[in-house]
């Protein structure tokens, strides 16, 4: 359960110093909140923003790691979008792509419906969910500094992990990715050499 103490990780502060840590990963940012963290970090061809898809992001990300191998992917989601997307981490674990990681902004909250406490304020522990589900190297994030941790997944490619930061319980001002999907989706495909479509 998240305690006061484990909520402080301010999440600009640490998705910013993660992404200056991997200059080089594909990035997929969940819908609403972990997207507009990504995107305050400074906007990238190789970052893919979700507008939609509630519960996708890992889902997307695992398909990103399969299809670009050599490339390490990073997931960057929040605890609500992670719960209603659960199953994606059985898939995940079943295929153990080396190059993906996965990171779970986590304040207990449904940040973008109205601040409702979200499972894992009630008792959902994700770490030991993934680890159930298979996901050997999950673990927890309880301070700012726990992004070199993550990095150093990211840079290594040397399996799956997840990582449940504990964030901050607040809504920082919201920076908002181009809400042109087709724009998104063809800038994030010229970068890995790809013809859109």
């Amino acid at each position: 359960m998240t305690t006061p103490e484990q909520t402080a990780v301010d999440r600009r502060v640490f998705v910013a110093k993660l992404i200056e840590s991997i200059p080089e990963a594909l990035v997929v940012s969940g819908l609403g909140s972990p997207s507009y963290d990504v995107f305050a970090a400074g906007d990238r061809d190789r970052n893919f923003y979700l507008w939609g898809a509630m519960g996708g992001a890992t889902s997307i990300g695992l398909g990103l790691a399969l299809a670009q191998p050599s490339k390490s992917v990073v997931v960057i989601t929040g605890d609500g979008e992670q719960l209603m997307g659960i199953g994606s981490l059985a898939t995940i674990a079943a295929k153990q792509p080396a190059n993906l990681t996965i990171v779970v902004l986590d304040n207990g909250h449904f940040g973008e419906t109205g601040m409702q406490r979200s499972h894992t304020s009630l008792g959902t522990n994700l770490v030991s969910v993934a680890k159930g589900f298979g996901i050997a190297d999950a673990f927890a994030v309880h301070q700012v500094e726990g992004f070199k941790e993550v990095a150093q997944r990211v840079n290594a490619r040397h399996g799956v992990a997840l990582a449940q930061v504990f964030i901050q319980a607040d809504e920082p001002p919201r920076a908002l990715p181009s809400r042109d999907g087709v724009h998104v989706k063809n800038r994030f495909r010229a970068t890995l050499g790809l013809s859109p479509f």
